[in-house]
Order: C-alpha cells, then sequence, then structure tokens
C-alpha cells in the first residue's frame, strides 16, 4: 500500500512540470507584431467603417493596468485592461470588457480608431453619420407608432360614437 502511494505521489510531481499549465500554453499568444497594411485589412469584418484612420503603433502608448469592476480574484490580481493613449492627439483608450489581455488589445484599437476619426473630422466622420442616421430612424420609427396610437384612438371614437347615435 505504501508504495502505491510513493508511485501516485511521484506521477503528480512529474506532471507538475509537463508544460501544459496556462501560464505556458498562454505565453506565445501575448507577442504581437503590428499590423501594417491597407485599412480595408484591418477593419476585415465591418464594411462599414472602411474609412477609419490607420494607427501607426509608433504613435501608440499602451500600458497594462489591473482593471475595476466585477470579477472578483480574476480581476484583482491580473492586469489585462489596457490604456492605450494616441500621442499625437492625446486621445486615451481604457478597455477592460474581456478577461483576455489579446482581446482587449484589439478592442482598445477599435475604439481607439473611432474616436481618433471622431476627432479628425468631426462632423463629416462616418460614426457620427451613422449615429445620426439611426437616430433620425428611431424618431421615424417613434412617430409612426404615436400616429398609429392616434389612428386607433380616433377610431375607436368614432366607433363608440356611431354605437351611441345607433341605439
Amino acid at each position: 500500500m505504501g508504495s502505491v502511494l510513493l508511485l501516485i505521489s511521484s506521477v503528480y510531481s512529474a506532471s507538475r512540470w509537463i508544460p501544459w499549465g496556462r501560464s505556458l500554453t498562454r505565453a506565445p499568444l501575448l507577442r504581437v507584431a503590428p499590423v501594417a497594411g491597407p485599412a480595408w485589412v484591418l477593419a476585415a469584418g465591418k464594411k462599414d467603417l472602411i474609412d477609419l484612420p490607420v494607427l501607426n503603433e509608433e504613435d501608440l502608448e499602451e500600458q497594462f493596468v489591473r482593471g475595476s469592476g466585477p470579477g472578483g480574484q480574476a480581476t484583482n490580481k491580473t492586469s489585462n485592461c489596457v490604456v492605450l493613449k494616441h500621442i499625437p492627439t492625446g486621445i486615451v483608450v481604457k478597455c477592460h470588457q474581456t478577461r483576455s489581455v489579446e482581446t482587449n488589445r484589439k478592442r482598445a484599437r477599435e475604439i481607439l480608431r473611432g474616436k481618433v476619426d471622431i476627432a479628425c473630422k468631426g462632423e463629416d466622420s462616418e460614426i457620427i453619420k451613422k449615429k445620426m442616421e439611426s437616430m433620425q430612424r428611431k424618431q421615424e420609427k417613434r412617430k409612426n407608432a404615436n400616429d398609429n396610437l392616434e389612428k386607433k384612438r380616433m377610431f375607436k371614437e368614432a366607433l363608440a360614437a356611431e354605437m351611441k347615435t345607433i341605439k
């Protein structure tokens, strides 16, 4: 019985050193080369936002800090919140949407591209135009819904008045 326990403990001690742990498997993912290329390559799933400016990696200052909010130990002990600063404009973006540093880096760059576009183009920005269009569509829907409610109310009143005249 004692030899079996010794065998189990020796297997356990040997298995601790096999490079299958989280830190060893995720280490290569943290090294990301800056992406250089046309804007349509960088905006590959977002066909609407092709005109966003391309960010140069040398114009960016990146920090990894501890995030805040819900999440407990996963949030309090890991520095996976990305703070990205665009040096020429001074715009700072903080992204802590997921627990993955790589996902937060990508999302922070997307957000920063949008904010730089708004800062450079102002009212002519594609993002502002799309937001204004969606607000107008929402207002039209609200107006149509109110018109339909008013028509229903008028119809019910006319129907009630007609019922009174019949009796």
